[in-house]
């Protein structure tokens, strides 16, 4: 550990357990060799020297690569926790100790914490933020006006933040350009299906050590989260109910093999719930009135106020840890609720969060997403705006690249038709 970075500005748990963090780190590492050729790009040309960056992240890994290659691009980077039970205090000691990154961030800290964390990340005057859930965003326009001129733009990678910045704009707030790098194909058809439906389970089991098979799970919400934890719930022989508000995903959801009904049914037939909606009380205080005794109910959208838990504990007599992330709440009928994680995400509260190989698209779209705010400053309008497709189409087939897989491409013939209206069948 360096005389520098004992004297950098942070705030973890145990700036001792760096050496497991950075195995941990090296570990990851192996499964993105995207990320890996950015880095390599970015400490070659620099493309973000002189230029301030905050993240709000999980600090996970996978995160810990996407730090070391904007530093190594030439920021000025700090990152703090997006949510309070994600964070790897191994992880964020050696970022600290080992790369030199600010990081505020620990496993378990409270509200009062996180948002004090949020104004640190604010304090360092950021000209570009990385945002999860669009916290730091939402911050930055209610009490820090007088920073916006500073900003080249944001980056936002969930669902629910995606949500609040069309809020925004519609309330005419947002007032510099900000990346939706949650709809580039190479994210959300890879980290929301198959990252979100494994790692769901994985925190799951972890917590539980339940059977899958045989149980009747319900998935509240069928967007590219939920149909990654139907998918592979029923791979795991269970036996899947969908809930849902959109007509077209109900549709979608009856065409892929499983039941739709409303919550208001499905509650009294599920053993386990996940919520997956990026809304509000999905599960409410007359669903638990209907549950099963023992019900399991967990959350994977990015705030833990899709399950209504202060409804939950206003009717239970005692609340008491059962296991490492598990509680059970038992009611006054005598029954029993489990909740698990707190209601907070549970693929990261229970587990570690999506595997590093679907992280690495999604941290290059996040490494590539802020390249383009500091090509085009000045460039763009404030809004909402898109990946542009060359770069998702980049990162795919680096991807493919590096997996050694190989793929065709178009003849000049098949071109030119593609490319004519005069040519006919």
């Amino acid at each position: 550990m360096t005389a520098t970075a004992v004297q950098l500005k942070h705030e973890v748990k145990d700036i001792s357990l760096a050496p497991k963090g950075k195995q941990r780190i090296e570990w990851a590492g192996r499964e993105m060799p995207v990320l890996r050729q950015i880095r390599d790009r970015f400490a070659k040309e620099k493309p973000f020297a002189g230029i301030r960056l905050t993240a709000c992240c999980h600090v996970t890994t996978e995160t810990a690569h996407l730090a070391i290659a904007l530093k190594a691009g030439g920021a000025d980077a700090l990152l703090i926790a997006s949510n309070p039970l994600s964070t790897q205090d191994d992880v964020a000691a050696c970022l600290v100790a080992d790369h030199g990154i600010s990081v505020y961030a620990m496993k378990g800290e409270d509200t009062e914490t996180y948002l004090r964390h949020v104004e640190i990340a604010l304090d360092h005057r950021p000209n570009i933020i990385i945002d999860d859930g669009s916290d730091v965003v939402a911050t930055l326009i209610k009490n820090r006006q007088n920073q916006i001129p500073d900003m080249y733009g944001t980056t936002e990678e969930t669902t629910t933040g995606i949500v609040r910045l069309q809020a925004m704009l519609n309330d005419g707030v947002l007032t510099f350009p900000a990346m939706n790098v949650n709809d580039a194909d190479t994210k959300h058809f890879f980290d929301n299906r198959y990252g979100t439906g494994q790692s769901t389970l994985d925190g799951i089991i972890r917590a539980t050590n339940i059977l899958l098979a045989g149980k009747i799970v319900v998935v509240a919400g069928y967007g590219w989260c939920g149909k990654g934890a139907a998918l592979r719930a029923r791979g795991m022989g269970a036996n899947v109910i969908v809930t849902e508000v959109d007509p077209v995903r109900a549709i979608e959801a009856i065409m892929d093999g499983f039941r739709v009904m409303p919550m208001a049914l499905a509650a009294s037939q599920g053993d386990l719930f996940i919520t997956v909606t990026g809304n509000k009380h999905v599960i409410r205080g007359e669903h638990f009135d209907v549950m099963k005794d023992g019900a399991i109910v967990c959350n994977s959208g990015h705030f833990d106020i899709e399950i209504d838990l202060k409804a939950l504990g206003a009717k239970a007599k005692e609340v008491k840890d059962v296991r490492p992330f598990t509680q059970q709440y038992v009611l006054e009928t005598g029954k029993s609720v489990v909740v698990l994680g707190e209601g907070r995400l549970v693929n990261l509260a229970a587990a570690e969060g999506h595997p590093s190989a679907v992280m690495d698209m999604s941290f290059a779209n996040q490494a590539l997403a802020c390249e383009y705010l500091v090509k085009n400053k000045g460039k763009l309008q404030p809004g909402i705006h898109k990946i542009p497709q060359d770069v998702d189409q980049e990162i795919a087939r680096l991807k493919l690249q590096a997996m050694g897989i190989a793929m065709d491409t178009l003849t000049p013939e098949q071109i030119e038709y593609m490319n004519s209206w005069t040519v006919g069948t």
